[in-house]
């Protein structure tokens, strides 16, 4: 939902206000490096596609028509633009964890020292295994799962069906249970 200062803003920046879309994008910048860290796995791609993203976002913003929010426009244009840079590449990336850090993710793992270290690993063996997930399945995981969007955001943001979110969704919890098969004693364990 927008708010009327958002709108205001939107307005402004589609006549070519440019600090009105500067204002913007201070708002949504952290959720967008987020979503572009995520996908890329690493500081700098994630860095440059969400400055490619803005970049998008700026041109085709006298295009956005209020029929969701700027907030799933930006994300959709964000997440696009990190799915066009993985298609170029066509190379998955390593896990780093300190980009996980950044964003604040965090699984459970207590806080001694074993604690810590078993938080690390679960963290590292997730991180892999859900970039190891094709590009459709990693990004509906990564707005459902990590990033908490709801399935009818998600679908806004791909622009694709709810459904198809489901699907994709799915499959891609499916594909992590069978990827981390083998580690599952680091998932189960109630103590260290």
């Amino acid at each position: 939902m927008q708010n009327a200062e958002e709108m205001r803003l939107v307005r402004a920046a589609a006549g070519g206000d440019v600090n009105a879309f500067e204002q913007l994008m201070r708002q949504h910048e952290g959720k967008m490096y987020a979503v572009a860290l995520r996908m890329c796995a690493n500081r700098e791609d994630a860095q440059d596609c969400m400055q490619e993203a803005m970049i998008r976002a700026y041109r085709a913003i006298e295009n956005f028509r209020f029929q969701s929010s700027f907030a799933t426009w930006v994300y959709r244009i964000t997440m696009n633009t990190c799915l066009d840079e993985l298609r170029r590449r066509k190379v998955r990336q390593a896990t780093s964890l300190d980009a996980m850090l950044d964003v604040g993710w965090s699984p459970a793992g207590g806080d001694s020292p074993e604690g810590k270290a078993l938080a690390g690993e679960r963290k590292r063996e997730l991180e892999k295994a859900i970039h190891s997930l094709p590009e459709d399945m990693r990004a509906a995981i990564i707005l459902r799962d990590i990033q908490g969007y709801a399935y009818d955001e998600i679908a806004n943001i791909l622009d694709v069906n709810v459904g198809t979110i489901k699907s994709r969704i799915s499959r891609g919890r499916e594909k992590l249970r069978e990827i981390l098969a083998d580690k599952m004693e680091l998932f189960n364990r109630d103590k260290v």
